[in-house]
């Protein structure tokens, strides 16, 4: 009879490290996964706290801001009005997973199974991922930018610096390409651009310098590499990108630090557009692995149990007259549309055939799953794969809401043209597209007045906040050097 991998709560490494074998060798011998090398820390709840605060990742530049969410974090965790996550998981390469030190082995192990080879998964192979991000040079990135923001803050001041920070960050929303890549470099342009700044640097320099600290370090190469400053491109969708490139104001120091707030809304940018099915594949990997660790008798009925109340804890969805709702949740929806295309290759129903004729039946549903992982984002896999039993299962239907109208309209309810009409609704809800404003570079007058002329094109006929523009439309400015105009037309 197997011996089980552990049988009480407390942990050792020798212990962690056994469990990760276990684990790795059905992540990847039975469900065929693909994933990074791991790296498996374990960390403190104010290291956790910390890893919050900085937007969970293992390095950070300075800004205030972090500090300010790591107070508010750490004065409600102390007085017990929120609990810390388990876990924080990296997207790099190797993919690194944090682990809280104040976990069950239980509850560390769940955590390697969900994050060191679900979440790495889906990071590997997810074709946002693969396409906007960069694993192999992340970290070295991070360490880059930490490093070269704090050179700056000791060369031309900390609220110089936090000044360009704080209006980058205001419109780091607006910083991501969402339809193309810029164009990639030649060799030649690149070498040229050095050879110029090695010019500018002789040029420049003063044997006074000498007494003041280093300056901010080479910058090496992007995970986001953009094409230098080439002609300007009528409309930019990349607000960021093109005040980088064509500010009359900025400094060239300046211009590296929004490229570098730029790179890390680039990066976090694939994540917005697959919160549910990042979550849902991770609990749909730990729910298989803990079971199959179970079924061979490495995990003990008291470790199941406990696994159980916390995995039905992360899928449960609130009523919506329940104080705790805050929306439909991501690991609810994400993990029941994944167990339910399981049970529709395995045990489809007259309605699972009709919907789902490819799939229905086949009895291979890691193939199914690793193609839908690999190829869709929220959007498309909620208008592909919502099926009307997790429909019904989860009792979601659709209200129309007009502001003329007195009272709601049911728009679409439990029929055939209902389910397709549901899904469709849903759907539009995680388009990120749909969600952000839509605020384009459209002109820019750069031997004249030097005004920036952006156009906001509104989504359903929806306008910005009057406050937030004003706000928002000031950071601009402040970047750009000169007058900001902010037109708003309808988008459709």
């Amino acid at each position: 009879m197997t011996a089980p991998l552990f049988t009480g709560a407390e942990w050792d490494f020798a212990t962690l490290d056994r469990t990760l074998k276990a684990i790795e060798e059905i992540a990847l011998g039975e469900l065929k996964l693909d994933v990074y090398p791991n790296q498996i820390e374990v960390i403190s709840s104010e290291q956790m706290l910390d890893a919050y605060s900085s937007l969970g990742m293992p390095l950070m530049y300075n800004h205030w801001s972090f500090g300010k969410l790591f107070a508010r974090e750490e004065t409600l965790y102390r007085a017990g009005y929120s609990a810390l996550a388990y876990e924080i998981v990296i997207n790099s390469n190797p993919c690194i997973s944090y682990l809280l030190e104040e976990n069950t082995m239980t509850m560390q192990t769940l955590v390697m199974a969900h994050a060191a080879f679900g979440h790495n998964h889906f990071f590997k192979n997810n074709y946002l991922f693969r396409q906007w991000t960069n694993a192999d040079g992340i970290l070295e990135y991070l360490a880059f930018a930490k490093r070269y923001i704090t050179a700056c803050e000791e060369r031309y001041g900390r609220e110089e610096v936090e000044a360009v920070l704080d209006s980058a960050h205001a419109i780091m929303d607006q910083g991501v390409f969402r339809y193309r890549r810029p164009p990639r470099p030649s060799r030649e342009r690149v070498a040229e651009k050095q050879r110029r700044r090695a010019e500018h640097e002789d040029e420049a320099y003063n044997d006074l310098w000498r007494t003041l600290p280093a300056g901010p370090p080479a910058t090496p190469a992007s995970p986001d590499p953009d094409d230098g400053g080439a002609d300007m491109r009528m409309p930019e969708e990349n607000l960021l990108y093109f005040i980088e490139k064509y500010s009359p104001a900025l400094k060239a120091w300046q211009r590296e630090m929004l490229r570098i707030v730029r790179n890390l809304a680039q990066y976090f940018y694939p994540q917005r557009q697959t919160k549910v099915m990042n979550e849902g594949c991770a609990t749909f990997v730990h729910f298989t692995i803990m079971n199959r660790l179970f079924d061979r008798g490495l995990i003990t009925d008291g470790a199941i149990f406990e696994f159980l109340h916390s995995h039905t804890s992360v899928v449960f969805q609130p009523e919506f007259d329940d104080r705790r709702y805050s929306g439909i949740n991501p690991y609810a929806l994400g993990y029941a549309m994944m167990a339910d295309i399981r049970r529709i290759c395995e045990q489809p129903t007259a309605e699972d055939r009709e919907w789902f004729a490819p799939f229905a039946g086949t009895g291979d549903f890691m193939t199914v799953l690793k193609d839908a992982w690999a190829n869709y984002r929220d959007e498309s896999f909620i208008e592909q794969f919502l099926s009307p039993k997790v429909m019904r299962d989860l009792r979601l239907f659709s209200l129309a809401d007009q502001a003329e109208d007195s009272a709601y309209h049911v728009a679409a309810i439990h029929n055939e043209q209902g389910y397709r009409a549901l899904r469709t609704t849903l759907a539009r809800q995680y388009d990120v597209g749909a969600v952000d404003p839509n605020i384009q570079v459209v002109g820019a007058n750069l031997r004249g007045d030097r005004k920036l002329l952006l156009e906001h094109r509104m989504h359903r006929g929806i306008a910005l906040h009057y406050n937030a523009r004003e706000l928002v439309k000031t950071h601009i400015e402040r970047l750009w050097g000169h007058d900001v105009e902010l037109t708003e037309v309808a988008g459709d």
